[in-house]
């Protein structure tokens, strides 16, 4: 089977990596992004031409001479791994078998960009991937497969992708070229009345309310840890937060209650935040009991507005 990897950075890398492992003349070009002016080399690209592949880079589709290259690669099946280019359908059905795509959530949750972040801020229990079959509609068309994994009571974007999803997603390129090979691959039509999309999960997003039930306040640090980062305000200078942990007390809402040697909680509605990482706007990230010191705040002091 020929088969077309279209994926950008670390993700589309490493399923090039994982096909060639498996048939390494299978593989007979890679689509990435553009080159970023100043920026480094795309990993997938990298890695692509250190294995001789041809690599290809357009900016979009929309050209004919696009699609003639396209064509002429005469592949059976395309495979779309992390791909922020808008693929028409004049390129997606190019190949024999057209073209799958991966996406972070299970689907018809979260179609979006921000489909990790989003399952963690709305305290869902669940998660995964789909790998389904594009269309010209934002995340939408049929299923091919789908892996759930659970959404853990103290899991962060970074825990819940890395550890859990990413892993499994890579391996599972395997067996999505298997069934295309074995024929018949299934076809699995989306519910609409489930449907979610969200936009993407900006900085503006990641503001805390301390005037929140607790539990709300802890999914969306989660949620947004490492990016975009959550963030309180401290006399009007923003205050990221990182590592914390959801504890009991009462008082009142945006108040720092207590401190140790972890760090400092403060108090939301119907319970505290156990803050442990923070960040100002020009510094690293520091343990909160650190930085606590450093700013001269004590316990009965707020942040937030």
């Amino acid at each position: 089977m020929r088969l077309i990897v279209m994926g950008q950075q670390a993700f589309g890398k490493d399923v090039l990596s994982k096909l060639l492992d498996i048939n390494v003349d299978e593989v007979i070009a890679v689509y990435c992004e553009p080159d970023k002016e100043g920026g480094k080399v795309d990993p997938i690209k990298e890695f692509a031409l250190e294995k001789g592949l041809p690599v290809y880079q357009p900016a979009h589709f929309k050209d004919q001479s696009t699609l003639d290259e396209l064509q002429a690669l005469n592949a059976d099946l395309m495979i779309m791994a992390f791909v922020n280019v808008f693929v028409p359908e004049a390129a997606r059905d190019l190949p024999k078998m057209g073209s799958i795509c991966f996406h972070p959530s299970l689907l018809p949750l979260h179609r979006g960009p921000s489909a990790v972040n989003w399952p963690i801020i709305m305290g869902r229990t669940e998660s995964g991937y789909s790998w389904f079959y594009p269309t010209d509609g934002l995340d939408e068309g049929d299923v091919l497969l789908q892996w759930t994994c659970d959404i853990k009571p103290d899991d962060t974007v970074i825990n819940l992708y890395f550890k859990n999803i990413y892993p499994s997603a890579v391996e599972s390129v395997v067996t999505v070229c298997d069934l295309f090979r074995d024929g018949n691959p299934p076809r699995i039509k989306q519910d609409e009345t489930q449907a979610t999309y969200e936009r993407r999960c900006t900085k503006k997003h990641a503001h805390i309310d301390w005037f929140k039930p607790v539990d709300q306040v802890y999914n969306l640090i989660r949620g947004v840890n490492p990016a975009p980062g959550a963030w309180t305000t401290l006399n009007g200078e923003q205050i990221s937060i990182f590592d914390c942990a959801k504890v009991a007390g009462d008082g009142v809402a945006g108040r720092i209650m207590d401190t140790s040697e972890d760090g400092f909680s403060v108090q939301s509605v119907g319970g505290r935040i156990l803050v442990k990482r923070v960040k100002t706007a020009d510094g690293p990230k520091v343990p909160a009991a650190e930085w606590l010191a450093s700013a001269g705040l004590a316990v009965g002091d707020s942040l937030g507005s």
